[in-house]
C-alpha cells in the first residue's frame, strides 16, 4: 500500500473514526485489507496526537449538522401542527384575541419555573396590546398537576378560565380540591358544575391533545413557549419575550 493511498484514506473522516474506535467500517473500507486498516489506524492516532484540535473541529462540524437537522425537524413539525397550536377552539386565549403576534405556552401549575415567569407574562400582555396568548395545559408533574389542569379547563366552560388560571398560578404549596373550591367561590364559579366538568371526556380529550401535540413538537418540559415559529424552552424574562415578539413582528412584515 502506497503512502499516498494511506494519506487519502486517513482523511476520510467517517472511515478513519470508525477504524480508530474499532467501530463497524463504512463501505469505503471494503477495499482495505486488515493490514492496511491497521496502518490507517496508526496514522490517524499519530495525526490526532500531533493535532488534537482536529477532534474539536470534527465535533463542531457534527454539532452543526445535528443542530441543522433538529431545526429542520422542528420546522416540519411546526408546519404540521400549526392549526392545533394557533386555532384549537378548546385552547383558552388571553391578551388580544385578534393580536398580530401569537405566543403559545405549554405549562404546569406545579412547575416552579412556570410560576416564576408568570408575572413577566402578565406584564407583557398588559404592555403590548398586540399579543394573542394561547394557553396549553400540559400537566406532567403528577396528580396535582392533572387536578389543576382539569379544574382550569372546566372553568373555561363557564367563561372563567383566566380567573382560575391566575388564582392557581399565584397559589403556593399543594393544589387540592379544597383550595380549588375556595378559588371557585372567590371567582363566582359554580363548583358543582366544575367538578362534573373536570371528570368529563371533553376535558380529558383537551389534555390528551395537548400532550400529543407536545410530543409531536419534542416538548418534554415546562414552561415551553412558541413565538414566531420558534420553540423556546424554559423560563425567560420579560425582556427576552419582548425581543422575541418584536422579531416575530419583523419577520411577518
Amino acid at each position: 500500500m502506497t503512502f499516498s493511498r494511506i494519506f487519502t484514506y486517513a482523511f476520510m473522516l467517517p472511515l478513519t473514526v470508525a477504524l480508530l474506535f474499532n467501530a463497524p467500517t463504512a463501505k469505503a473500507a471494503d477495499g482495505l485489507s486488515t493490514s492496511e486498516q491497521e496502518q490507517v489506524r496508526e496514522l490517524v492516532r499519530e495525526t490526532l496526537m500531533k493535532n488534537p484540535e482536529i477532534i474539536m473541529e470534527a465535533i463542531g462540524i457534527l454539532r452543526q449538522k445535528q443542530e441543522a437537522m433538529e431545526k429542520a425537524r422542528v420546522e416540519t413539525a411546526m408546519e404540521g401542527a400549526k392549526n392545533d397550536l394557533l386555532n384549537d377552539p378548546d385552547s383558552p386565549v388571553g391578551g388580544n384575541p385578534k393580536g398580530d403576534v401569537t405566543i403559545v405556552e405549554f405549562f404546569d401549575y406545579k412547575c416552579g419555573y412556570c410560576k416564576k415567569v408568570f408575572p413577566e407574562i402578565m406584564a407583557l400582555i398588559e404592555s403590548d396590546k398586540g399579543i394573542r396568548y394561547v394557553f396549553k395545559e400540559f400537566p406532567i408533574l403528577g396528580p396535582e398537576s392533572e387536578l389543576a389542569s382539569r379544574a382550569a379547563l372546566a372553568a373555561s366552560l363557564q367563561g372563567k378560565y383566566l380567573d382560575l388560571h391566575v388564582g392557581m398560578m399565584n397559589l403556593r404549596g399543594s393544589v387540592t380540591s379544597k383550595r380549588i373550591a375556595d378559588l371557585a367561590r372567590e371567582f363566582g364559579i359554580d363548583f358543582t358544575r366544575l367538578e362534573k366538568d373536570m371528570a368529563s371526556p371533553e376535558v380529558t380529550a383537551m389534555i390528551n391533545r395537548n400532550r400529543a401535540l407536545a410530543q409531536h413538537l419534542g416538548i418534554s418540559g415546562t414552561p415551553a413557549f412558541i413565538i414566531g415559529g420558534e420553540i423556546i424552552p424554559g423560563a425567560v424574562d420579560q425582556a427576552t419575550l419582548k425581543h422575541l415578539v418584536e422579531q416575530a413582528r419583523k419577520n411577518k412584515g
